[in-house]
């Protein structure tokens, strides 16, 4: 099992809180956040992680390395900002096997991945999403799904949002699913792929109740500082 990690985010919104750091490398108790994402893929039967990197990738390599406890460490370098799905589309050159998870590097999404990759399987998918159910998704949108849990249309966050799924930011992916289409180099894997290819791709959902937290703003990583003692080893 292999994983891409998008880690190489500027962080605009956390400068005022974290000064000239990747966002993925934000102190949460003096460890990076990325530290306790690499954690959690340790216990999820992850043997190898990619991760996607720009914005001061030195300091993120100079940390991990190659290894990082039992797991291997690639890097795919960003040269410019590629957006989402054009860091995957990169990383994805690293991957060994048919298909690999991709995450983004500032959001704890604690599910359980066997259990995804077997709906992924199960259901035939070209991509799996995991799904998040939010009371409030006025900072998201909203995901929506039918019976077979296969996706079938994304609303625009917006101030009077209804409780509903949420992207939770980690998906399962078939390399010549992403590969097949003419993306470009830059693209946003949210918009670009899945909200203009979801009626015609075999893009399902996995809803899951796990952790959720995404530090993208300054409460929430203020947030992370005490939630996250439950996680250190």
């Amino acid at each position: 099992m292999e994983a891409i990690i998008l880690a190489g985010g500027f962080g605009t919104r956390l400068q005022k809180v974290v000064n000239d750091l990747p966002k993925s490398m934000a102190l949460i108790n003096d460890k990076p956040f990325l530290e306790y994402l690499l954690n959690f893929l340790t216990g999820q039967g992850i043997q190898k992680v990619i991760l996607s990197v720009g914005y001061k990738q030195e300091m993120i390599r100079e940390h991990f390395k190659d290894h990082y406890k039992h797991l291997v460490i690639s890097y795919a370098i960003e040269e410019e900002p590629l957006g989402t799905g054009g860091g995957i589309l990169n990383a994805l050159e690293q991957v060994e096997g048919e298909s690999a998870f991709a995450m983004n590097g500032d959001s704890m999404f604690r599910i359980d991945l066997l259990a995804m990759q077997h709906l992924h399987e199960k259901t035939a998918a070209d991509l799996t999403m995991a799904l998040r159910y939010l009371d409030d998704t006025s900072r998201f949108g909203t995901v929506r799904i039918d019976a077979e849990k296969r996706v079938t249309g994304f609303h625009e966050k917006n101030e009077d949002s209804e409780p509903g799924y949420i992207n939770g930011g980690i998906y399962l992916i078939n390399k010549n699913f992403l590969t097949s289409f003419s993306f470009g180099k830059k693209f946003s894997i949210e918009k670009d792929c899945f909200e203009k290819c979801y009626m015609e791709s075999r893009i399902f959902g996995y809803p899951a109740k796990g952790y959720f937290l995404d530090i993208g703003i300054p409460e929430d990583y203020m947030t992370a500082q005490d939630e996250f003692k439950r996680f250190e080893d």
